[in-house]
């Protein structure tokens, strides 16, 4: 398991070199299939080693105490692997139509794939590092291998969203580095070998010894500089920009994998702190910032004119409801958050892929002047609409489990009052998904537009993302089931017989029986 591992982490970095050694006039169709076989590579390679730990619920180690894989991270490394496959399959046609229409020179392309493959390492050190500096380093890293993408078509909107997107985001991970040092300072007095106090896995079972006041500390500075890189409030600021100006592939893995892999270190350190000064103080933080989240963010996608913009504020919507199901605790909080983080990663995937296919076949991402999608395009609207649907989870999606468990956390563990709130925010922002289907998606087409549907090689991820958002919603496989349990665990430090004895989460969420669907 090493040796794989190992190999996870170093195929994307090797393959990232070697296109950006490339000579400038490397082909096109050499850049996109090394690119294509380094995405195909990470998928194998991440079933193999998170597949198999999420299946046996055992923990994986590599060069000693560097790298570390658990349940909980194999859900995010195969997240990682599944999207950065079919977004990276989605980017060859879609990097070639840019190329064909002048969007982006030819010799781009080169930067594109050397990237591409770089974030994709990145993202993967940061879920595998079992060093808190190391992670926080990953996660900065992030930033750096993705400002370019964010940037690359070098236009004054693209780069202006590029520098907020680098300058918000180094700012703000830099209180997560001052919450890290908190901790490593305070682990370093706690355990007896002070050079182990890096190390998460070292840690956790002193964690209980840690100084409560410095924890309070260090925990805010987590979610404030984490919660920068997931895009909770008031630290958003920056993704509605850069979402909307990257290319759709880049804007996919952004909402639909790197969000989550920051929301993964906020989860590490909550189970930390909860074990140092009890559930009531990270609850109470994650609920005030997950609520706000949903609020703003739903009022801010009506007055939204860009379709890719008013997809980023609805992933600063879904954040928040992970942090908030954080807030909620417990046992069916914190899974619910995990399944949150798997269905929303998905369908955010296939709304941004989507909106690139609308985006080339209209010229535009102006709701104002997408009409018809239906007339012009009648593979890319079915897809859009279940994109939408998805979105707004209506049953039978899989957002819809994850929100119906949000919901009933919250009336089995909160205040009547703040469920009502939150109800009120996801109402709101249905509305504002469901005006793109209405106004957008149906009608009829411009006049004189014609026919402008998606290459195939565009249309089959997204076919594939659509069957699995529907696939998880009626009858989610029993592994993940099992491992987001497993997950949960090892965030409140509880067995399997203690999560049971919680009210309600045994009769929701038990995989005890043979079912291979969340009841």
């Amino acid at each position: 398991m090493e040796t794989l591992i190992l190999a996870l982490l170093a195929t994307p970095l090797v393959f990232s070199l070697v296109m950006a050694f490339l000579p400038k006039n490397t082909s096109y169709n050499v850049l996109a299939g090394l690119n294509l076989v380094s995405v195909a590579a990470v998928l194998v390679l991440s079933i193999m080693t998170a597949g198999d730990v999420l299946m046996s619920g055992d923990t994986a180690s590599a060069l000693g105490l560097w790298f570390h894989l658990d349940s909980l991270g194999a859900i995010f490394v195969l997240l990682i692997g599944f999207i950065g496959f079919l977004t990276g399959l989605f980017s060859l046609p879609y990097v070639k139509a840019d190329i064909e229409e002048g969007s982006m020179p030819a010799e781009r392309a080169k930067q594109y794939f050397a990237l591409f493959s770089l974030f994709v390492f990145t993202m993967l050190l940061a879920c595998l590092s079992n060093n808190m500096i190391l992670t926080w380093a990953a996660v900065e890293a992030t930033t750096l291998s993705t400002v370019f993408l964010v940037g690359i078509y070098k236009n004054k909107t693209a780069l202006e969203a590029s520098w907020k997107y680098a300058m918000v985001c180094t700012a703000g991970v830099a209180f997560g580095l001052f919450g890290t040092l908190l901790i490593y300072a305070n682990a370093a007095d706690v355990i007896p070998n002070a050079h182990e106090a890096a190390f998460l896995s070292c840690v956790l079972p002193y964690a209980d010894q840690f100084d409560p006041t410095l924890m309070r500390l260090a925990f805010a500075f987590i979610v404030i500089g984490f919660g920068t890189k997931a895009g909770l409030f008031p630290m958003h600021t920056w993704l509605p920009d850069a979402h909307s100006q990257a290319p759709s592939p880049v804007s996919a893995l952004l909402s639909g994998v790197l969000l989550k892999c920051a929301m993964l270190v906020i989860m590490r350190f909550y189970g930390f702190t909860i074990q140092a000064v009890g559930a009531e103080y990270p609850q109470l933080l994650l609920l005030i910032v997950g609520t706000l989240s949903i609020l703003v963010a739903a009022l801010s996608m009506f007055r939204q004119d860009d379709l890719k913009r008013r997809f980023a504020y609805s992933s600063v919507e879904n954040v928040g409801v992970i942090a908030l199901c954080l807030g909620i605790g417990g046992p069916l909080g914190i899974a619910a958050a995990l399944l949150h983080c798997v269905f929303h990663g998905f369908t955010k995937t296939l709304a941004f892929c989507v909106s690139g296919n609308i985006q080339h076949a209209f010229g535009t991402r102006s709701l104002a002047k997408i009409q018809g999608v239906v007339e012009v395009a009648p593979a890319t609207a079915a897809l859009a609409v279940l994109a939408l649907l998805g979105l707004g989870a209506f049953p039978p999606f899989g957002m819809f489990i994850s929100e119906f468990l949000t919901f009933v956390a919250g009336v089995t563990a909160g205040p009547m009052w703040l469920v009502v709130v939150v109800a009120l925010g996801l109402t709101v922002a249905i509305s504002a998904l469901t005006r793109i289907a209405l106004k957008s998606v149906f009608g009829h087409a411009p006049q004189g537009m014609g026919k402008h549907e998606a290459p195939a090689l565009m249309l089959i991820p997204e076919i594939i993302l659509a069957v699995m958002i529907l696939w998880f919603g009626i009858a989610t496989p029993l592994p993940l089931v099992h491992g987001v349990e497993t997950a949960t665990g090892i965030v409140l430090e509880q067995s399997t017989e203690e999560l049971h004895a919680t009210p309600m989460y045994r009769a929701v969420f038990g995989t005890e029986t043979a079912q291979s669907e969340v009841e």
